[in-house]
Formats: structure tokens, sequence, C-alpha cells
């Protein structure tokens, strides 16, 4: 038997959590897991929280809070446990401060065994007997006893728990009753994953329906047979990543929403099923009021958006680099006239360099005609998963054919994600539903598309595409610098947001255009856009040495690591100054940013990868003008901050004194 009593120590139990500052309280908690050898790098480790955080609040309502992620600075399977009597706010839907914090950290490569402990402890945090027990328990050795399933006062053990049931070996529903099949996932797979489960077991429960919930989480999935989803009367897809394989569940009526939607509101959940159902038996359309993969019911449309184009970003950018840093390379190595050697195909020379170089300049290029097909296919699927990669691909394809390029691989990959959806929703006999997502819908959408981008827009699209290239290349002088100048501020202004990743995809797709031209505009704004996000981090992790006392403590640590975030281009390593003080930081940033990306653009600095930061310095046009840039950008960002953050400490002074001259007047 594995161990699984050390998930919790004593030791790793605060039952006075004083901090009611969240990020306070996180590091109260953190601190423990250092303090036990559970965690080997504190601020390493509170970063890859943040992260989780930053994704969705993790305050579950009813006073729990759940602050969970994977690192890679934690040396098992660990729960540190605070209870708080002034309550931490965890952003919760019912706006109820956390009285009880439990901090779920697993390792980066945790086995299986513990992550199914970790997974039923999330389950059995739905059950109030066991919250009740924890909250009236007297000593931190009572809480490690609950936890660690020493202790059951009136629900079973973790380690009891934490086999996932197999849903093969369930029984068959038979008789009356809703028969409802589930999927809940959530971007870690540890906790919301197995306590949107758990809720939704419960409700249906309560409502006499039954329900097979398959959760896609860390402790592996089990997958929903065949037959328990073909007698199913309604599907329940609770996620916030892509539901994996969802055509399986194509033609019947189906409730889409987060994963903390399930958490909260599960009763409400099954009831919706249960209208679907009765529609559908009415003779209504059992339309599934699907969203699209990963994109639950209630975001806005265009937040949905934006994911769909950063899925197929996320997938084009490995093929963007490989093919850039080969064809960098290759020049390097073989000069520009490379371009023009012939195929390697049969007339390689080992001990040439000129055939090495033709050799990668071929590859590169070779990688480069994935583009806009990769970017195409991975948009339809973030839309409409699996079922509408085909057509995406051959979308891309087209789009490359006809000369539409990116802006057409965009087209093409909305228009077959949003069909394919749609060609889910249809209800079918139950004959052909086998063959809809291998046979019926690759062949419609595929034609729908082709006939889409070769008839109707590939080419106007094509003819905005040439103008697009033309400009980016006819660039210079004055109106270079501004474009550097408003991408720069677009950068720092969000430091990933909405604004920082058009700024960022409009780069990286306009690279699509450059070709094998070692100048082309396009290679100079992806260089602009990389200064402009090097910059924040930077001009932050500067501030804190120049000027340490405007900063606190836990700022001066987030600064050390903002040197090594900003050099590798991750601009939301500046995030943390920001939240702490919006006002004074996102200025600087802007500013900063702005005169790094419009200097880079001046100086005409080149980039063919799109990512790296100072890592692929050997790569850069005009290396030494554009570390120039990002050095005078990360002064200003500096000079900026520190002046603001001036201003605010001299006036608090100022104040007081005030105040104090104005109770010796009143006095005399």
């Amino acid at each position: 038997m594995s161990d699984t009593s050390g998930l919790i120590t004593p030791a790793l139990v605060d039952l006075h959590l004083a901090p009611a500052d969240k990020s306070e309280a996180l590091r109260s908690l953190a601190q423990r897991l250092v303090a036990e050898g559970r965690v080997t790098d504190l601020d390493g480790f509170l970063a890859d929280v943040a992260a989780r955080e930053a994704q969705a609040p993790t305050g579950m309502g009813d006073g729990i809070g759940i602050p969970h992620c994977r690192s890679p600075h934690v040396t098992r399977p660990s729960l540190a446990f605070g209870r708080s009597t002034r309550g931490v706010d965890f952003d919760a839907p019912d706006g109820r401060p956390a009285d009880l914090v439990f901090m779920i950290a697993a390792p980066a490569g945790a086995d299986d065994t513990h992550l199914r402990i970790l997974a039923a402890l999330a389950g059995r945090l739905m059950d109030p007997a066991f919250t009740g027990a924890l909250r009236e328990a007297g000593s931190p050795a009572a809480v490690a006893a609950l936890v660690n399933g020493e202790e059951a006062p009136a629900v079973a053990p973790v380690a009891a728990a934490a086999p996932e049931p197999d849903p093969a070996a369930a029984p068959e529903p038979t008789g009356g009753g809703l028969r409802l099949v589930a999927v809940t996932s959530c971007p870690t797979g540890i906790a919301h994953t197995y306590m949107a489960a758990k809720a939704l077991e419960l409700a249906a429960a309560r409502a006499g329906a039954r329900i097979q919930v398959e959760t896609q989480g860390s402790a592996g999935t089990t997958v929903l047979p065949p037959e328990v989803i073909a007698a199913a009367d309604a599907v329940i897809l609770a996620h916030d990543v892509e539901v994996r394989d969802r055509t399986r569940f194509a033609g019947k009526p189906t409730v889409d929403v987060g994963v903390k939607a399930a958490v909260n509101r599960a009763d409400d959940l099954i009831a919706r099923a249960a209208a679907l159902v009765a529609e559908a038996g009415s003779g209504a359309q059992a339309a599934t009021p699907v969203a699209g993969a990963g994109a639950p019911a209630g975001e806005h449309w265009a937040q949905r958006l934006r994911k769909y184009l950063m899925t197929g970003v996320s997938y084009m950018i490995p093929f963007v680099a490989a093919g850039g840093l080969l064809i960098a390379l290759a020049f390097a190595i073989g000069g520009y006239r490379i371009a023009s050697a012939p195929s390697v195909l049969g007339h390689f020379d080992w001990t040439s360099s000129h055939s090495w170089a033709a050799m990668l300049f071929q590859t590169g290029k070779t990688s480069f005609g994935f583009l806009v097909p990769i970017l195409s296919g991975y948009i339809a699927w973030g839309i409409a998963d699996r079922a509408a990669l085909a057509a995406g691909i051959a979308g891309g394809a087209v789009s490359v054919a006809v000369g539409a390029g990116f802006l057409g691989g965009i087209v093409s990959g909305l228009a077959a994600g949003f069909l394919v959806l749609w060609m889910i929703r249809w209800n079918v006999p139950r004959a052909i539903r086998g063959i809809m997502p291998v046979v019926v819908i690759p062949l419609l959408s595929v034609a729908a598309v082709g006939f889409l981008m070769f008839v109707l827009v590939g080419s106007p699209i094509a003819s905005a595409m040439n103008g697009l290239t033309d400009w980016l290349n006819g660039l210079s002088g004055s109106n270079a610098i501004l474009l550097g100048v408003l991408l720069g501020a677009m950068m720092a202004f969000d430091m990933g947001g909405p604004l920082n990743k058009v700024a960022y995809t409009f780069a990286a797709g306009a690279l699509t255009t450059a070709g094998t031209t070692p100048d082309a505009g396009s290679l100079k704004v992806m260089a602009a856009v990389m200064a402009a996000g090097m910059t924040p981090p930077l001009g932050m992790a500067l501030a804190t040495v120049v000027r340490r006392r405007l900063f606190t403590p836990e700022e001066r640590e987030n600064g050390k690591a903002a040197w090594v975030l900003g050099a590798s281009f991750i601009t939301e390593g500046a995030i943390p100054f920001a939240a702490a003080d919006p006002l004074r930081v996102i200025p600087a940033n802007i500013v900063g940013s702005m005169t790094a990306g419009g200097l880079v653009m001046a100086f005409g600095s080149t980039l063919r990868a799109p990512h790296g930061g100072i890592w692929v310095l050997p790569l850069i046009g005009s290396p030494f003008l554009y570390l120039l840039a990002v050095a005078a950008g990360t002064v200003v960002t500096t000079a900026v901050v520190v002046l603001l953050k001036g201003l605010r400490k001299d006036a608090a002074p100022a104040a007081a004194d005030s105040a104090v001259d104005g109770k010796v007047l009143v006095g005399a």
C-alpha cells in the first residue's frame, strides 16, 4: 500500500491564519511548505500559484478557498491548511471570505497515485460534514488526521476514496429517471475538476437522476464507454479547457458551462439538462447550447473569439520558431544567396558548409509552409474540437494556394470551426451517428470551406494581404517609428491581456509574409514587439534596485525574478507591480515600451523568431542597436515609475504635516 498519510502533517496546519490579504495568506502557508521541505523555492512556487489564480478565482463559496497549482518547485504532493477568523477574500461567487484555506501543491511530474489522493480530497470539500469537522477541529493534529483519513467523523478517508470509479463497471441505468453523462475539467486538473464531478453526482442524486462523470484531470481519465454515452438522455460539459473528443456527444442535448458553474450551481445544471430532454421529447429541436470547445456559456463573444485565435497562434508558434531560426542560421552560415541554392536532395555534401546552409534553409522554408494551415486548423479545433481539424487545415492550405496568407487562414479557421460546430448539433438517426465525425462532417465541411476560399473570399483577402505586405516592406522613417510606438503601447498596456495579444498576434502573423527576404518589414515589427514586451519587467526590476525604499519587501523579491522574466520576453513579469500600484506602474510601462518599440523600428533591427528574448540575440539583425533600444526603454520605465512613486511618497509626509499644523491652529 502506498504512503498516503503524509499528504499533510500538523506542521502544515495553521489554525490561526492571521493575514486577511490573499497574497500574504498564500505566502504564510507556502512558508510552511518550504519549512517542511515540500517546496524548494518560495518565490518560484508563489509565482506558479499566482499564475493559477490569474486564470480563474479559487474561492468556491461557503467559506472555502482552494489555491492550488502544479509546480516544479514542489517535491511531493502536499496540502497546507489555514483557518482564518477574519476570512480571506478569494473572489468566491457568493462574496463570502474563506475561513478554510486549502493550499494544494502538486509536483509537475507527480505520480497518478498521489494525484488521485489530491483529487479525492477536492471531492471531499463538497461534503459539509468534512468541512464542518475541520471548522471544529481543536488542534493541528486533529486536522491532519481528518485530511489523511486517520480520523473520519462522517466521511470516508482520502486514501479509501482515492481510486477513481470505473464508469464501465457502473450498472447500466434501468427503469425511469433521467440518464446523464458529464465531463469536468479545469486548467490544472487538480481541484475544480473533481469538486465539479462530486457536486454533479450529489445534485443528480437529489433530483432522482443517474449520472456518470468523466473527470479529465491530473489523476488520469477513465473514458465514458460508448454504450453509456449512447444510452444517456443528455450531456453536461463543465470545463475551462477543451473537452477531449467532444464529438462523442454529437446529437445529444448538451449543457455547456464553466467548471465553477458545476461546483456552485449543480442543481441548476441538472434542471437545465432535464428541460432540454423534455424539449426533445415534445418534438422541439434539442439544440445544444454549445458555445464551443473551451468556451463556457456566458463568456462574451469577444473573449471567445480571442481564445479561438490564440489557440491557433499557440500551435503555429513552434513552426514559426523552428522555420525562422533555421532560415536565420542558414543565412548566418551561407549568406543571403543561399535562398537560391538548388535542392539538397541528392546533392548533399557532408563536408561543405554551403550544403549544410542550404539544408537548413530548405528545412526552415518547408516549416514555414505549415504556418497558415496549422493556424487555420487549430482555430477550427478551438471552436469545435477534432472534427473541425480537417476542414480547418484544408482551408488554410487553400488560403496559401490563393495567396490569402494568414488573414485567409484566420477566415478559413473561423469558418470551418463554426460550420462544424453547427453540424455537430444536428439531430441525426442513431444508425449514422457513428460515421458523422469520420465521414460526413469532414466531407461536407472540407467541401464547403474549399468553395468559400476558392470562389468567394480568397481573391479579396489575397489582395488585402498583398497590400499589407507591401505596406510593411515599405515602412520607413516616421511611419515605421509610429508603428513601433503604437505596438509598444499595446504590449505594455495590459501585459498579457487582450491588447498585448492583439499586438503579438499581428507581429507573429506578419512573419508569414516575410518569406526569405532578409530585411522584410514584418521582421522589424516582430523585433519591435519583442523589445516592447521585454521592457516592463526589466524596468520594474531596475527600479527595485535603484529606489528600494519605494517598494515593499515582496515587490523587491519579485524584482529579482523580473530580471529573468523580462530578459526572456515574458511581459507578465510586471503584473505583480501593476496589480499593487496600477496608476503609476502601467503609465511607466507604456512610456518605456513605446520608447523601445519606436527605437527598434528606427534602428531597423529584425527578428525571425517569435519568442526568446536575449537568448535569440545572435539571430537578431543589428543586435547591438537592438540591445540599446531595450536598455533605453528599460531606463525610461524605471525613471517614470520612480518619479511617480516618489511624488506619492513625498505627498504623504506633506499631508501629515498639514494635519499637524491644522491641529496646532485649532489648539491655538
